[in-house]
């Protein structure tokens, strides 16, 4: 089969809404009209990620009776080296694991806080009125390190030093880089490679490396053996803690030691929602996760089956609930630790009649409301693993705005992520900048339950994208019927312009993006209905999945053509 542009989705026809791809040598699997490829079925265990050789290292570490906790992090750490443009140990980590043993789902937020000093008088007082998206100031403290450690000393089988071999052994030999992640490599160097230790570290030829290249990180290689070695201190209180001081020092940042050495991460009970008999979970903010729950809630009171995929009438409905629930998103959601978020009443059935009520089935929003409860462009990596126990794990790792802040230590080998760009400098807002706080977070793991029992771990990587993909995935799987590896190939809508955590407001109804696929009709009901539509090429986020099958005792695993992921099995 040959395989389809990254850029444009490989799907399909549904009664005339979702236009066929052009190649002649197309032809649907099995009979299934959205998927680019056939399901992966195995039965002791499977691991999908953006990128084939860390699904392999998942699958060697499966093997050598790991667990999928210990494959997660290994292929965590090789995706830190191989794929740089989307996440690394400068950044964030959320997860959601399913224990087989005692039955039960349990979520980790492993994102960091804001530096001591970062407050909004700092900002007043300097007359900035946005935190910048590159440079030292939106640097906040990374977490995935610490959560790593976390998840290790609570599922972990095998010692760290076995799972942090093989990214080791990569970044010191050498890896050929794949074409989805050369392409962002370019557009990255153009924004933050003139940042001190960026170009040592990634362009040893004075350029990124292009496709098919192969490339060695060493600096990254010593630092994951110090990791390895010395544990979760020697990164928040050792070495490498020092050098991340005295580089953001030099840069005129504002994390330091000090910040780093107070980081710990937390363990969170999922959120969830029902969904015409499927338990949906999410984590709670500071993360976005319970927007999706919110647009699912809302979409529930709607007969979606009958609309058919691809229809205006669909796209529509699910556009204005995803308007809805991100007006609640700008407005309420923060960090806990900080502001009492109503999440209860926000995921609650009764609190989406409510908000259903202001969906017209004739026209577009132009603005509307967040409710009253009582009381955008980043980039990321998702991978999910599964063990022969029946252990599953859904993680997800970034620096944010693909490599991050451009702040590359000294001889670290890896960037710090820009997350605290997302606070707000608005002194009423939730979601305001404070010392030691958590930023509004866009990673979100998520997983899904039946009858009590684990059936879907998966993700849908992208900003924004995120919850609304989350949402159009289980959608497509419960109300049109698709399979696992359909449900995430099949042709997305990305709206984008809603109101945002950092304060901006939507007052044009914002910009909806189509992929390719969608009907040039479907459009034109849509702009009929006031809908403003923007480019096909932009951002519908990237997805990988899980599925077990307890009839069979077999998983089943998708990776979609987005990316240059891989899902495998044995």
């Amino acid at each position: 089969m040959k395989r389809i542009s990254w850029l444009v989705c490989s799907a399909m026809l549904v009664s005339g809404s979702v236009s066929m791809a052009s190649d002649p040598g197309y032809d649907r699997v099995a009979g299934r009209a959205h998927a680019s490829r056939s399901e992966v079925i195995a039965p002791h265990g499977m691991a999908a990620t953006s990128q084939p050789l860390a699904t392999q290292i998942a699958l060697d570490i499966l093997k050598a009776g790991g667990s999928a906790v210990d494959a997660a992090i290994a292929s965590n750490a090789a995706l830190g080296l191989m794929e740089p443009t989307g996440n690394g140990i400068g950044g964030d980590l959320f997860a959601i694991v399913w224990d087989a043993e005692k039955e039960e789902l349990v979520g980790l937020n492993a994102s960091g806080r804001s530096p001591r000093a970062m407050t909004l008088e700092y900002f007043q007082e300097r007359g900035i009125e946005k935190i910048p998206p590159f440079g030292p100031l939106p640097v906040s403290v990374p977490g995935a390190v610490d959560g790593w450690f976390q998840l290790h000393g609570r599922y972990g089988r095998l010692p760290m030093t076995d799972i942090l071999a093989p990214a080791i052994s990569y970044a010191e030999n050498g890896f050929p880089v794949s074409e989805v992640i050369a392409h962002y490599f370019q557009s990255n160097a153009k924004r933050i490679g003139h940042y001190a230790g960026f170009a040592e570290t990634y362009m040893p030829n004075g350029r990124v490396p292009r496709k098919g290249e192969m490339f060695r990180n060493p600096r990254l290689a010593k630092t994951y053996a110090a990791i390895a070695e010395k544990g979760r201190d020697e990164f928040y209180k050792g070495d490498i803690a020092r050098k991340i001081d005295a580089y953001m020092a030099e840069q005129g940042g504002l994390l330091n030691y000090d910040d780093l050495a107070a980081h710990e991460s937390e363990w969170v009970t999922p959120v969830s929602t029902n969904y015409r008999g499927w338990d949906v979970y999410e984590l709670p903010p500071n993360g976005q996760g319970i927007a999706a729950l919110q647009i699912l809630n809302i979409l529930e009171g709607f007969d979606i089956a009958s609309m058919g995929f691809g229809s205006a009438e669909y796209l529509h409905t699910l556009i204005e609930a995803k308007k809805l629930a991100f007006e609640d998103r700008a407005k309420y959601y923060a960090d806990m630790d900080f502001v009492d978020v109503p999440v209860a009443r926000l995921v609650s059935k009764e609190y989406a009649d409510e908000r259903r009520k202001l969906i017209s089935p004739e026209r577009a929003s132009k603005a509307l409301p967040a409710g009253d409860a009582q009381l955008e462009a980043g980039d990321t990596i998702y991978l999910t693993v599964a063990d022969k126990d029946g252990n599953m794990v859904s993680l997800i790792q970034s620096n944010y705005r693909g490599m991050g802040s451009g702040m590359t230590p000294g001889d670290l080998g890896f960037v710090l992520q820009d997350r605290a760009e997302l606070f707000a400098l608005d002194a009423g807002h939730a979601n305001v900048v404070e010392g030691g706080k958590r930023p509004f977070h866009t990673i979100i793991p998520a997983f899904v339950m039946k009858d009590g029992k684990p059936l879907i771990s998966f993700g849908l990587m992208g900003g924004a994208m995120q919850p609304q993909g989350h949402a159009q995935v289980i959608v497509n799987m419960v109300d049109f019927g698709m399979n696992l590896q359909e449900a995430g190939d099949a042709a997305r809508v990305n709206h984008t312009g809603s109101s945002q955590p950092t304060g901006t407001t939507m007052t044009d109804g914002g910009v909806v993006h189509l992929e390719r696929q969608f009907s040039e009709e479907t459009r034109a009901k849509l702009e009929a209905l006031g809908h403003t539509l923007g480019p096909s090429n932009g951002s519908f986020g990237g997805y990988q999945a899980i599925m077990w099958d307890e009839e069979q005792g077999v998983y089943y695993g998708a990776s979609e053509v987005r990316k240059d992921g891989q899902a495998a099995g044995y």
